[in-house]
């Protein structure tokens, strides 16, 4: 297959299934990150509760409304999405469940900047700009989470 220059890396050609299976794995760490935010929202405990409950239920909208458009993408490709999603880590501290949370969204962002070459190569555009704003919204997160992380003693 030929290789098509992006802005970070040259990507072999990309198949419609290939888009696909990559959007589908995008979707089933969506549904991780519902479930991981609904279940630590529940678990975080101590003084720094109230303010951990509202930053992780705050993330559960955005994280829905990125399932809904990989979901519709999937479909709209010719796909079916996948209703399974990925494992979720129980962690019982509030840092820990901060750790968790920051690796999620780094994994996350390389995970859609791959998806964004793949949608790049298969010609895909306006799934590229909608994949930026998506990656631009996980930095945010990946972002706050940090400066939760920065101000937090507890081990």
């Amino acid at each position: 297959m030929p290789t098509v220059k992006t802005m970070e890396t040259e990507v072999k050609e990309v198949t419609r299934e290939q888009l696909i299976k990559g959007l589908n794995e995008d979707l089933a760490h969506e549904y991780q990150a519902i479930m991981m935010y609904t279940t630590y929202a529940a678990m975080t405990s101590g003084i720094h509760r109230p303010l951990l409950k509202e930053f992780f239920e705050g993330e559960i909208p955005e994280e829905l409304r990125h399932a809904q458009f990989l979901a519709n993408k999937i479909t709209a490709l010719g796909g079916l999405p996948t209703t399974k999603p990925a494992p979720v880590k129980l962690v019982e501290s509030n840092r820990a469940m901060l750790e968790e949370v920051l690796k999620a969204e780094e994994e996350t962002i390389a995970r859609y900047v791959q998806r964004r070459n793949q949608a790049e190569a298969f010609g895909d555009y306006g799934l590229v700009n909608d994949l930026e704003e998506i990656i631009s919204d996980e930095t945010r997160h990946k972002e706050e989470t940090e400066k939760l992380l920065r101000g937090m003693t507890e081990h």
